[in-house]
């Protein structure tokens, strides 16, 4: 079956995997690159660089489908937005300057083992201990680090900002509304001047699988992150980052 000449069979795998990591990450604030990474890969059999570069051009527009999801859900702090915005994209603008000179993967490991201590953390403080909510204080600092680690590490944005945030104590669905939305502005930042080069030839196929699947998810993810009790949502934060963390340690030294 054909439409405007895109075969929809070939692309109905696409679909479902964006639709599946969407859905995670509007939810939950993170993971969308890992899963959709993984899939892609492991299950469908795309070259990892295909991948990649696939994955950057459909968080542009996932993100912004996730953030006009989560605002309409009354889901984003006006003022911890503004804390993580200008930072973030300063410290994702810096990643991707360096990137040419500083080999990520050697740190990469070590990042990852701190989410995966973090990804415990909040799951024990899910399933032992109720949630106490509060401003996040260290909201900057992590904004840059996060930033810097999303382009120069292929990815961090959400795990990094959304656990830490709510490690401080941040109400859930606010912190996970906001950063999602802050990543629509980091990842348009970066991701400019390559999908400039790029074309428009790589929005049919896949990617435009890709794309159709993590939009229409992105409404689905927003109502969650709104619904969803605190604790639960730090038990589930937890276990996506545990495990997104150790597969990543173990892809990255075997």
């Amino acid at each position: 079956m054909e439409l405007f000449g895109i075969d929809l069979h070939a692309i109905l795998p696409f679909i479902a995997v964006g639709f599946a990591a969407q859905l995670v990450d509007g939810a939950l604030g993170m993971a969308f690159g890992v899963i959709t990474n993984t899939l892609l890969i492991g299950v469908l059999g795309v070259p990892p660089a295909q991948a990649s570069q696939r994955v950057h051009i459909v968080e542009c527009f996932t993100t912004a489908a996730s953030a006009i999801s989560h605002l309409f859900h009354r889901n984003i702090d006006g003022r911890l937005f503004l804390r993580l915005l200008i930072p973030g994209i300063v410290g994702g603008l810096a990643g991707a300057y360096l990137l040419t000179s500083i080999d990520a993967s050697v740190v990469k490991p070590f990042v990852l083992a701190y989410l995966a201590g973090i990804g415990i953390y909040l799951l024990v403080r899910g399933l032992l201990y109720p949630p106490k909510l509060r401003e996040a204080k260290y909201v900057a600092p992590l904004g840059l680090v996060g930033g810097f680690l999303d382009a120069a590490g292929g990815g961090g944005w959400g795990p990094v900002v959304t656990s830490n945030l709510l490690v401080q104590g941040g109400e859930p669905r606010k912190v996970i509304g906001t950063v999602n939305s802050v990543e629509f502005f980091l990842t348009l930042s970066i991701s400019a001047a390559f999908i400039y080069h790029l074309g428009l030839a790589d929005f049919v196929g896949a990617t435009l699988g890709l794309i159709i699947g993590g939009v229409a998810a992105a409404p689905f993810g927003a109502v969650a992150a709104r619904y969803l009790k605190p604790k639960l949502v730090l038990i589930l934060v937890g276990i996506v980052l545990v495990a997104t963390s150790l597969y990543g340690i173990w892809t990255a030294i075997a």
